[in-house]
């Protein structure tokens, strides 16, 4: 049957399961658009192309599928780049679309001509240019394999004008097979057992999951690994919700922003299993003291992260959530026999480090951005889905909104990417429409993206963004403060827009909270409308987050509150 290739191209998303295509449109795509259009995937119109990259991400986090976004050549794939780079640096899967000029003009500067697939080489998992029709169908069955395969990433597929408007015979494509890519999901049993003895032997443990769990839908082989072997759970930024935050084994968030309890039993642990992480610096400190008196374990499906930044004993190759279940079947019960006398003192060693340092800030006149953390939490029951900014918010949304189920924390980890949380949460909202999703935002980075509010506004998305204003960049004002003499250089916010007045102007609705018995209430008044609401928490403007591992610190030499 001969199709256009933008006929193709909707084809092949639908086969692929494609419900939701996040867009910008413009000349080089204007053939895939009419396409579009006669099907039923739901395009969703963004304001800027960074915003459909970050919202195809949040559909992703939130639904477990490849997220889609579609937009034009030239300055519309370079605006992708950060989300691209974002996406790359957590892992998750996302299909990029970008128009390019027809294949006679490639190389003559025509007009909104780049090199996107040249740019964005070293932020996808991989990237195609489709020269010929004829590879169209293939290249895009190949790229949902990639995206969604092995270690998930970012695949760029790069198509010109005249491949979309031409025509060809339409030959559905066969099973992916790619020589040169083969992910091992199974573990080495042999590896895995000499893991599953050292579980048995240890007596200060610490299980330390990332990512990698989340992405592979290990949560539940881990909470159960966890809770038979009674071994203490930490999790990095982008672990959070992989392990049941209101468990009592849970140590909470380690790293630099991470708690007492987490910090010093990694410090503590004589055996520390890393599932699914990469040992970002953020979360190891001086490296050279990370966990110095255990026997470390790595298990990740990228054998390339492994031994990367962290020398391990025992490295393990494989699927997650695979290699976790068959941890648990190693584990007998008769081989657990008198655990519990074994792990009394150091789950008791913990429960006194959780007891003297818990997380904990100082009331006082102005609204605590804490406390904002804590309302949300308690009045969305701990239910809700929360994505983030990247700055303090992102901090205080990490420590005080506990997290109990999987992927209900979105947020740009490797990259930190202010401007993510707004249209991530749009993507997550449309994933999950019954659930409540909240932003969580500083009035700094909420600016970033702020124009993503008109497509909350156009397409009903009931998203609630929760801006603790505290009138500077607030995490580079904390290192100016604490290492710099206060010396705040260009972090202050003058001259900030009101953001009740700006809500309105979008259609939304705006509201303000200035002093601490406002909180509850206009949370309460946000949360009771189908609409999307912006509330501006005016916050302690020189509140810190806290602990605070100094760089280039161990872990266990934290600055506290």
């Amino acid at each position: 049957m001969e199709m256009t290739g933008a006929q193709i191209l909707m084809t092949m998303l639908k086969q692929e399961g494609v419900d939701t295509i996040f867009g910008f449109p413009g000349g080089a795509v204007i053939d895939i658009y009419d396409e579009l259009a006669r099907t039923d995937i739901r395009h969703i119109l963004v304001r800027h192309e960074q915003g459909a990259v970050h919202a195809a991400d949040g559909y992703a986090r939130a639904s477990g599928k490849v997220g889609v976004c579609l937009v034009t050549s030239g300055p519309g794939a370079t605006n992708t780049v950060t989300g691209i780079a974002s996406a790359h640096a957590d892992s998750i899967p996302i299909v990029i679309l970008t128009g390019q000029v027809p294949t006679h003009l490639i190389g003559n500067d025509a007009f909104q001509e780049v090199d996107i697939v040249g740019i964005t080489r070293p932020c996808t998992k991989h990237n195609y240019l489709v020269k010929s029709i004829a590879d169209l169908a293939r290249t895009v069955k190949e790229a949902f394999f990639l995206a969604r395969s092995g270690r998930p990433g970012p695949v760029l597929i790069d198509i010109p004008k005249d491949v979309a408007s031409g025509r060809s015979v339409y030959e559905p494509p066969g099973d992916v097979y790619l020589r040169s890519y083969n992910p091992t999901y199974q573990p080495h049993r042999k590896q895995l057992s000499e893991v599953a003895r050292l579980i048995e032997e240890a007596r200060q443990p610490v299980i330390f999951a990332g990512g990698g769990v989340l992405r592979s839908g290990g949560s539940e082989a881990l909470t159960r690994l966890a809770r038979r072997t009674m071994i203490p759970v930490t999790t990095s930024l982008m672990g959070l919700g992989a392990f049941p935050g209101g468990d009592p084994l849970f140590l909470g968030m380690i790293g630099m922003h991470g708690t007492y309890a987490a910090n010093m039993s990694t410090g503590a642990c004589d055996l520390l299993l890393a599932v699914g992480v990469r040992f970002d610096d953020r979360v190891t400190g001086k490296t050279d003291l990370f966990a110095s008196q255990a026997k470390i374990v790595h298990i990740d499906i990228d054998p390339t992260s492994i031994r990367k930044n962290v020398q391990v004993g025992i490295p393990v190759v494989g699927d997650c959530r695979i290699s976790l279940q068959l941890l648990d079947e190693m584990v007998t019960d008769a081989r657990l026999a008198g655990l519990a006398d074994r792990r009394a003192p150091w789950l008791a060693r913990i429960a006194d480090w959780k007891r003297s340092q818990p997380l904990a800030y100082q009331s006082g006149g102005a609204i605590k951005p804490q406390y904002v953390i804590e309302q949300v939490h308690a009045l969305t029951r701990g239910e809700a889905i929360i994505a983030t900014e990247v700055g303090q918010n992102q901090m205080w949304a990490a420590q005080f909104y506990r997290f109990d189920h999987p992927d209900h924390f979105i947020t740009s980890g490797g990259l930190g990417t202010m401007g993510f949380g707004l249209p991530a949460a749009i993507g997550a909202q449309i994933a999950c429409p019954d659930k409540t999703v909240v932003d969580i935002a500083g009035d700094g980075s909420i600016q970033m993206n702020i124009q993503e509010l008109a497509t909350a506004v156009q397409y009903g998305l009931p998203v609630k963004i929760v801006i603790l204003n505290n009138g500077y960049l607030g995490m580079v004002r904390q290192w100016q403060e604490l290492f710099f003499g206060k010396r705040y250089s260009a972090t202050r916010m003058d001259h900030a827009p009101d953001f009740v007045k700006l809500a309105e102007a979008y259609g939304a609705v705006g509201l303000r909270a200035t002093q601490p018995a406002d909180v509850v209430p206009v949370l309460q008044e946000a949360l009771a409308v189908r609409r999307p609401v912006m509330i501006d928490f005016v916050v302690e403007a020189e509140e810190g987050v806290y602990p605070m591992v100094p760089s280039g610190a161990p872990l266990t030499e934290m600055l506290l509150v």
